[in-house]
């Protein structure tokens, strides 16, 4: 099936040159602004007329400092214009939170890693998001800042349905804040899809958990595209936790997590099909994490 896309539609261009000018450039055009950051999902969707045209689109990327990646004690702090690439190829993001650095160079081409955000990725909120269920492994939160003040909310309450999220129309995102994980805390994205980063993820997995003296002190078990919104696993977490996790209890787990998606039936990929990977990868992610000791 051929995409035909039309010309950019007319709309008024706002550059604000700080925050403080920012949000008072969106208050009171509730449901008439789109945000621009990187742009890789808002152009072709407004082409496309995916989206209602907006009357105004402000441009983040002439405000200053929201592109810095931060490390520091507590963890680290994505800028809400930090590039996909830049995420990916952040030497202590790999080393200390390695599924997201793995999401992001699974994610796309190279040139819109270039270009697209992280957060833009999970604002566009598609259940299919390489970056949500890598975030959600790490517990991270997001930063919203309205004239009204700042809220930060934990990123398993930040998906209320596909494309949608509780940021107000007022509000912009303007940091991710994942917090420093555990001492000797291992993590993995999995990702399934036919052409690796240039597809969507048929199902994603994300799992962090860490080990002390052979029992599961923690772990966060993620899925992707296999619900409306990106997910987390609770009842399959809480068979590991405290646990010695044996091949068999992982497998156990493993299973636990397939009855806790929803996925549908689409051209990517059946309902039955999703079901036996989040099963295939949700183990192989854990394996790869505890190593199945006994």
């Amino acid at each position: 099936m051929k995409t035909f896309y039309r010309r950019l539609p007319k709309f008024e261009y706002l550059r604000p040159g700080s925050m403080e000018e920012a949000l008072a450039l969106i208050s009171g055009k509730e449901g008439s602004v789109k945000l621009l950051a990187g742009g890789t999902d808002l152009i072709p969707q407004v082409k496309k007329r995916e989206v209602p045209v907006p009357a105004f689109v402000l441009d983040m990327k002439s405000i200053p400092g929201l592109g810095n990646i931060t490390h520091h004690h507590n963890g680290l702090s994505i800028g809400a214009l930090a590039t996909i690439q830049a995420v990916g190829a952040d030497p202590v993001i790999n080393e200390r939170f390695a599924p997201l650095s793995q999401a992001a160079l699974q994610m796309a081409s190279p040139q819109v890693r270039n270009r697209g955000t992280i957060a833009g990725n999970i604002c566009n909120a598609v259940p299919s998001a390489d970056s949500a269920p890598a975030l959600l492994a790490l517990g991270a939160e997001v930063k919203l800042e309205s004239r009204r003040g700042a809220r930060r909310v934990p990123l398993d309450q930040f998906f209320t349905g596909p494309r949608t999220t509780v940021i107000k129309e007022d509000e912009l995102l303007t940091e991710i804040i994942v917090p420093a994980q555990e001492p000797g805390s291992r993590g993995v994205y999995l990702k399934l899809s036919p052409r690796h980063s240039m597809d969507l993820a048929v199902v994603g997995v994300a799992v962090m958990g860490t080990m002390e003296n052979g029992i599961c002190k923690e772990v966060k078990i993620a899925l992707g595209a296999v619900a409306p919104t990106p997910i987390r696993a609770p009842m399959a977490e809480a068979l590991l936790r405290g646990n010695r996790p044996t091949p068999e209890l992982i497998d156990e787990a493993a299973r636990n997590a397939l009855t806790q998606c929803n996925p549908i039936d689409d051209h990517r990929a059946s309902r039955e099909y999703r079901c036996d990977m989040v099963y295939a990868m949700t183990r192989r992610a854990l394996t790869r994490i505890f190593g199945g000791t006994r």
